[in-house]
């Protein structure tokens, strides 16, 4: 792990089924039924990743089955007939493959994967080469941290560095992943950034702080207050 913010190659799935470019059609199928997988990831002769065919991709041949081919030689080819058309993973893949790195953080994976619509995502290093899977149930798992590790992390990683004068004075306490922070802190300024800071920790739901600053000076009476501004005020000299 890597402190307080988690990777890719935390997650991920090492041991990747990939396809070579010269996959056939059925082969394809056979592997993805079973080993119950929606989408691989299709490697050159150096493992490094040039394409993924998805079920999309080979659902392509049973969408133009009935479909007339000769349209006219003018006629433009229907989007998805060239896939219809392919019997190997070259032909069949969508390129480039949207990859991530392995040093790429949780939060980064996550939104590529929501940004590109995918469920899953090939991690290759600086030279493009495999070196594992992450899906949405790697990210997710980062939510089965014990709330015990969680609330070391925080008082010890995030408040400690924060309120170093008042950490003392701060109880964290998480429950499935939720996090409370009640006490009382020597500056309230600091309160917005502890709680982003405490949210961005992996694992955490959320966050509900009751954190409260110094204790104020008790007000004084009306009369009191006239008093003392009496006392203070400088007399004219006779």
């Amino acid at each position: 792990m890597h402190g307080s913010v988690y990777t890719v190659s935390d997650v991920m799935t090492r041991t990747v089924v990939a396809l070579a470019t010269g996959a056939t059609f059925k082969e394809i199928v056979r592997t993805m039924e079973g080993r119950r997988i929606s989408a691989l990831p299709v490697v050159d002769a150096r493992r490094r990743v040039v394409g993924v065919v998805s079920e999309a991709d080979l659902l392509r041949k049973e969408e133009f089955r009935d479909s007339a081919p000769d349209r006219g030689p003018r006629a433009r080819p229907p989007e998805g007939l060239e896939k219809a058309q392919a019997i190997t993973a070259v032909d069949l893949m969508t390129s480039p493959a949207v990859t991530v790195h392995p040093d790429a953080t949780l939060a980064q994976a996550a939104r590529l994967m929501a940004l590109r619509k995918i469920k899953r995502l090939p991690v290759v290093d600086d030279d493009g080469v495999l070196r594992g899977i992450v899906s949405r149930p790697d990210l997710l798992r980062v939510f089965l941290r014990p709330d015990r590790d969680i609330a070391e992390e925080i008082r010890h990683e995030v408040l400690a560095g924060r309120l170093p004068d008042g950490i003392d004075s701060v109880r964290v306490e998480v429950n499935e992943g939720v996090v409370t922070l009640t006490g009382r802190v020597p500056d309230t300024s600091v309160v917005p950034l502890a709680v982003r800071l405490v949210r961005s920790v992996e694992g955490v739901v959320d966050v509900r702080s009751e954190l409260t600053g110094p204790p104020h000076r008790p007000a004084l009476e009306p009369d009191l207050v006239r008093e003392e501004g009496r006392r203070f005020t400088p007399q004219p000299r006779a």
